[in-house]
């Protein structure tokens, strides 16, 4: 990995934006890797702009790799803004862009953060939110993952 990006990773978890639940989101979609044991999950809230119902904001929470934290970080920042079709649109690789290219053994992080950004968009609603247990975080560690509150889509490669 370039030193460029290394210290871009590095930065996005030192200080990383959108980072935490949003308890009024309008859309959510989480993702895990059986491969690497990874998971993303992202919130979007929507909002009227011109005319359009463009994204308001984007948070997510991460267990896994730093690179898996630091492309969902500038992601949502990336997000503001975009129309549903726009964010659609954006492949993992363009979600990752601001920390530059990523190393062939870190691109399957871009693709889980594409993955939780497509869950959200196509449909996944969000389930009330509290504390504890019923954040993700809590619903792993306690095995609280009752009918209706998570959902995890395996991310497969593209040739698998």
């Amino acid at each position: 990995m370039s030193d460029d990006v290394e210290a871009k990773i590095e930065e996005a978890i030192r200080n990383p934006q959108n980072l935490g639940e949003m308890t009024d989101a309008d859309a959510v979609g989480t993702v895990g890797s059986a491969d690497c044991g990874d998971m993303v999950r992202m919130w979007l809230k929507f909002k009227e702009q011109d005319g359009k119902k463009v994204i308001d904001r984007a948070t997510f929470q991460s267990f896994g790799c730093q690179t898996a934290i630091a492309v969902a970080s500038v992601a949502t920042q990336l997000l503001a803004g975009k129309t549903e079709a726009e964010a659609k649109a954006m492949s993992g690789e363009e979600l990752a862009a601001p920390l530059g290219a990523l190393p062939p053994v870190r691109i399957h992080c871009a693709q889980l953060v594409e993955g939780a950004l497509r869950a959200a968009l196509t449909g996944e609603k969000p389930a009330a939110q509290s504390s504890g247990a019923d954040s993700l975080l809590g619903k792993v560690t306690t095995g609280n993952t009752s009918a209706g509150k998570i959902k995890i889509v395996l991310a497969t490669d593209k040739h698998g």
